[in-house]
């Protein structure tokens, strides 16, 4: 009876505390994402058949003025907009425009010029990015941002920066060529680039002084409390050399900031996964649903502001990952509407089935690869 409740209790404070708060912020990204489709698509005259949260049987919805069904589904883990005469934007087929009514070959998807149905694909994954722009606006607004100045106060023994011949006292002036005003602009510089040589400027008692180092990969916590593995160079910042401070920003100034940020990210994505299909990456560092339950589930223990930044941080992954150049993804399409701007008309049906098909395992494939090690390789 003892071990009947305790498996009853367990199960249920994992639906509340993982599953639920992965639940809110996938529904959050998935619909940011599907909303975006339709307004563009709106926006562009097209008919919009259903907008749905989730996939499966519908639970409940409702139909407005303009005959679009709005709807929730059965299961929770994404959705999608069907437009006119399509299946979706996502979707690789279509009813013939022959067998269609003039009326409705006019707001129909596969109909309307090229540059209607790439703004209609493309907005999906800009919205996220845009929501992503929004919440770091709001908490650089409410917040600021602590940084500290770009002084080395310790350098560990044996490193990469022991090694190159960096001394305490030095102010790092630029990486590769990059200028750097913090020393967390050092640590985006040096923490995705393991096994790179990278080129360093400090200053020393007045002097300029140029340091070659390579990084090297080493185990540290997230603030989560999750192990990862990042590049460093094995210097150390302190209070008393770093002047630890806040910044405050004004409304611009902090969706300045934001966009700064999220331009980052985006960058530092394209570098990890051109480094990875490279095989200079720890395939430990890629996660599926698994780990970003699991990372959901930390976040939300630890407040509100934590869960709302994991969102952040989800939506411009899912944004960036929609547009890799593999159908049935939206940077597929866009791939196809290129090619049909270039060549004057749409790619053959037989060439597209093919693409389609091929994304279509490609991206099983991956999902099956991140999977595998949320759940055997990489626990």
């Amino acid at each position: 009876m003892i071990e009947t409740l305790h498996t009853l209790f367990g199960t249920q404070s994992v639906l509340i505390g993982t599953i639920l708060p992965f639940l809110i912020v996938l529904t959050v990204v998935v619909f940011v994402h599907e909303m975006g489709h339709y307004l563009v698509g709106r926006w562009c005259g097209i008919g919009v058949k259903a907008f749905s949260v989730g996939f499966g049987p519908e639970l409940f919805g409702f139909n407005d003025r303009r005959g679009t069904r709005w709807k929730l589904s059965a299961i929770p883990l994404g959705g999608y907009v069907k437009f006119a005469g399509d299946e979706g934007v996502s979707s690789s087929t279509a009813t013939p425009a022959e067998a269609m009514s003039p009326e409705e070959r006019a707001v129909a998807f596969h109909t309307q010029p090229v540059w209607k149905r790439a703004a209609t694909v493309f907005a999906g994954p800009a919205s996220n990015i845009l929501l992503t722009i929004a919440i770091f606006s709001v908490f650089f607004a409410l917040y600021g941002k602590m940084v500290a100045d770009p002084m080395v106060a310790e350098v560990r023994p044996g490193g990469p920066a022991a090694i190159a011949g960096f001394q305490p006292g030095d102010r790092f002036i630029s990486v590769d060529g990059d200028k750097v005003e913090t020393f967390s602009d050092v640590q985006r510089h040096v923490s995705s680039r393991a096994g790179d040589s990278l080129n360093f400027v400090v200053e020393r008692k007045g002097q300029e002084v140029q340091l070659t180092a390579t990084p090297e990969l080493v185990e540290q916590k997230d603030p989560l409390g999750n192990t990862i593995k990042i590049a460093v160079i094995g210097v150390v910042n302190n209070q008393e050399l770093g002047n630890f401070r806040r910044i405050e920003y004004g409304p611009v100034e902090s969706v300045v900031q934001a966009v700064r940020e999220s331009g980052f990210i985006i960058a530092r994505t394209g570098q990890f996964f051109s480094r990875f299909f490279a095989g200079r990456e720890d395939k430990c560092q890629l996660g599926g649903p698994v780990k970003i339950a699991t990372m959901a589930g930390q976040a939300a223990s630890q407040g509100i502001d934590w869960l709302i930044q994991l969102t952040a941080m989800l939506s411009i992954g899912i944004g960036l990952l929609n547009l890799f150049p593999l159908p049935p993804l939206d940077g597929g399409h866009l791939l196809f509407y290129a090619a049909e701007a270039v060549i004057g008309r749409p790619v053959r049906p037989a060439v597209q089935e093919i693409f389609f098909r091929a994304g279509f395992l490609l991206v099983l494939g991956f999902m099956g690869f991140v999977v595998f090690n949320d759940l055997f390789a990489c626990r």
